[in-house]
C-alpha cells in the first residue's frame, strides 16, 4: 500500500539512529519498516479513537521488542538515544493523523526496551 500522508512520506524516520555507527543501519531498516507498517495500519484502518490507535501502536512496539535480539547479537541495544527517537517517531506518527493528544507512554506501552 503506497502511504499518502505527505507528512509520512517526507518524514526521515529514526534519523538520528541512521546518524549514529552504533546502530545497524540494517537493523534501523527494520525499524523503519515496522514504523511504516504502522502508517499503513492507520491509513487502512482509519483507527476511531484513541483506544483504537493504541491497539495498532502497541502492536508495532511488540514488533520492535522482537528486534532487540537483533540489535543484541550486532553488539548494539535499543538505548536510551534509540528508545527517545522510537518514541518520538511513535509520537510524530500519532500526530501525522490527526491524534494529537495521543499519549507517547501509551502508544509503546508494551515495550520491554
Amino acid at each position: 500500500m503506497a502511504l499518502t500522508n505527505e507528512q509520512v512520506t517526507g518524514h526521515a524516520f529514526l534519523a538520528a539512529l541512521y546518524r549514529d555507527g552504533y546502530y545497524p543501519d540494517h537493523l534501523v531498516d527494520r525499524g523503519r519498516e515496522i514504523l511504516l507498517r504502522l502508517c499503513e495500519r492507520v491509513e487502512a484502518g482509519r483507527p476511531d479513537g484513541l483506544d483504537a490507535l493504541y491497539v495498532l501502536a502497541q502492536a508495532a512496539t511488540e514488533e520492535f521488542n522482537a528486534l532487540q535480539d537483533a540489535f543484541w547479537e550486532a553488539d548494539s541495544d535499543i538505548e536510551t538515544v534509540a528508545r527517545e527517537e522510537i518514541a518520538a517517531d511513535f509520537g510524530f506518527v500519532a500526530r501525522a493523523y490527526g491524534f494529537e493528544d495521543a499519549d507517547v507512554e501509551e502508544l509503546i506501552a508494551t515495550r520491554d526496551w
